[in-house]
């Protein structure tokens, strides 16, 4: 988690660039974990509403944004090249 870790304290920095770089890695960074995550309930036969309830999102909302994804998501090792 140290480069989560990283991205995080520099999203709270006062360098405007660096900080707002930082907030679109963990922005995609958490895209990509949610992708996975659904995709493991998914697997393990979770509805779409009980993912949807985990995530604090509508039932449709969670379908609309995942149904269609690929079902293999890999995380990179680096949070900046997503």
């Amino acid at each position: 988690m140290t480069e989560a870790t990283d991205l995080a304290a520099a999203a709270a920095g006062a360098e405007p660039r660096e900080g707002l770089r930082a907030v679109a890695a963990l922005g995609r960074l958490l895209e990509t974990l949610e992708t996975l995550q659904v995709n493991h309930a998914r697997a393990k036969g979770w509805s779409w509403q009980e993912i949807a309830d985990e995530l604090g999102v509508s039932k449709q909302a969670v379908h609309k944004k995942h149904a269609g994804r690929a079902r293999s998501v890999s995380v990179p090792a680096s949070g900046r090249e997503m």
